[in-house]
């Protein structure tokens, strides 16, 4: 599972109690409508991909959510229940930077926000079912409780992230799925050997009480055993929140905690960190997780972060802070001053837009327009890096394991990449492969709902 999303997960539990080519024949579409024709617009390219988007003559479709001149796809988000609308801005800013170039082959993008607020995952995912060809660049903390209606109605998914979802079938994450691996074997590998070797017998993992974050807490205490270490102090803490972190903290203390695993929402690690300061102790490193990354974080850990030590791993994907020698980096950031100044750019919009890229060069390739040409265009993405905002994976098949990682880690003034001894641009791509032997569920397939890829039209 990946942790972008672990805060609102923890708080629900609370809350619950053929297929390549370019050319057409310019007939009309399938609504009657005349079909998307050749204009003047220039094809435009996100970093080392070419041509992403642009003009064309698009062949009729009956495929639901595909008219003549566009595309309708769902955007799942949580933003009714967390406010945050990191992934509305970004389909906002691609679409609106695709559609200006003349959309795919044509066909102008149309973006649906489908509102999950948290609780409301299946409704969402229903909606979409009723009227998108495709659910893109979006995310849900509770996932899983849509996949079973979405893989019924035979709904693409290219999320910008998952969590209780990740591996289902008609699902592909462009970052790849590992599904059966840890994926950050090679950030606990530099974090337990190479950086902190004195922390490898004292790592603690502390995470929110619910049943998800429990699976979270499991997993890693495997992973971290298994890639030579040892888990000597193990702690939940309520999901609703923690009053005073000072007993937390003097745990830690009293047990000698070198490493500290934290799975939960940024800000009561910041609380927990300002505990620990105040009794004047600080574990070698802390991962604060990708929830963390970002100013917020910063901004609420204040002055703790003078003593203390926070990395995150970002599942291979381009530091923000690497934009002036990354150029991909640095054009999401230029289209999101011209589509939507003034919002901010984080790393689920990075996500997102790798999301976004994987759907439309797929779409792209496709003569005529169908969900199974899109899906399996996408799945031939054997070293797929987004233009260039992370690096390479394999979306050939959802179970292989990550081979590259970014570190990042805080300093008071904010976040800055890691010296992590990078190989391969921003990343290392030396990370074993740790296979979990523990039972953690496996992800949910067509079979499963009565369907099977030849249903997919």
């Amino acid at each position: 599972m990946r942790r972008l999303l672990i805060g609102s997960v923890t708080l629900a539990v609370i809350l619950m109690t053929g297929c390549s080519g370019h050319s057409g024949s310019g007939e009309e579409g399938a609504s009657g409508t005349p079909a998307a024709s050749t204009s003047a617009q220039a094809p435009a390219g996100f970093g080392t991909l070419k041509n992403v988007c642009g003009a064309g003559t698009a062949k009729p479709s009956t495929v639901q959510g595909v008219t003549g001149t566009s595309i309708q796809v769902g955007v799942m988000s949580d933003i009714g229940f967390t406010k945050n609308s990191e992934f509305p801005d970004a389909a906002k800013v691609f679409t609106s930077w695709c559609n200006a170039a003349g959309g795919i082959n044509g066909r102008k993008l149309v973006p649906v926000t489908r509102d999950t607020k948290l609780t409301q995952v299946r409704g969402q995912v229903l909606a979409a079912c009723n009227s998108d060809f495709a659910l893109v660049g979006g995310g849900a903390a509770l996932d899983g409780l849509g996949v079973a209606d979405r893989l019924k109605c035979l709904l693409p998914d290219f999320p910008a992230q998952s969590t209780q979802a990740i591996g289902s079938d008609l699902q592909v994450l462009a970052t790849g799925a590992g599904v059966g691996y840890f994926p950050y074997a090679g950030f606990y590998t530099w974090l337990l050997k190479d950086k902190y070797p004195d922390s490898r017998q004292k790592v603690g993992v502390i995470a929110g009480d619910s049943p998800v974050s429990k699976t979270l807490s499991a997993q890693y205490t495997e992973a971290v055993v298994g890639l030579g270490g040892k888990v000597s102090y193990s702690d939940l803490y309520p999901a609703s929140g923690v009053t005073d972190w000072t007993p937390f903290a003097q745990r830690i203390k009293n047990d000698g905690v070198k490493g500290l695993t934290f799975l939960g929402d940024f800000a009561s690690l910041a609380k927990l960190e300002q505990a620990l300061t105040s009794i004047g102790y600080a574990p070698d490193w802390i991962d604060a997780n990708s929830n963390a990354y970002g100013s917020a974080f910063v901004q609420l850990a204040g002055t703790a972060l003078a003593k203390q030590h926070n990395y995150a791993e970002l599942s291979a994907t381009a530091p923000l802070e690497s934009a002036s020698s990354n150029p991909a980096t640095q054009q999401v950031i230029d289209l999101f001053k011209k589509y939507a100044p003034g919002r901010p750019v984080t790393y689920p919009v990075l996500r997102a837009f790798s999301a976004w890229l994987l759907f439309a060069t797929s779409a792209r390739d496709c003569t005529t327009l169908t969900r199974t040409c899109v899906y399996e265009n996408a799945i031939k993405q054997t070293s797929w890096t987004g233009g260039g905002l992370q690096a390479p994976a394999d979306l050939s098949r959802n179970n292989i394991p990550p081979q590259c990682y970014s570190i990042v880690e805080t300093t008071t003034s904010g976040w800055q990449p890691a010296d992590f001894k990078p190989d391969n641009g921003p990343y290392r791509c030396d990370a074993p492969a740790y296979k979990y032997k523990g039972k953690y569920g496996t992800p949910l397939t067509l079979k499963a709902v009565g369907k099977s890829l030849s249903d997919l039209t």
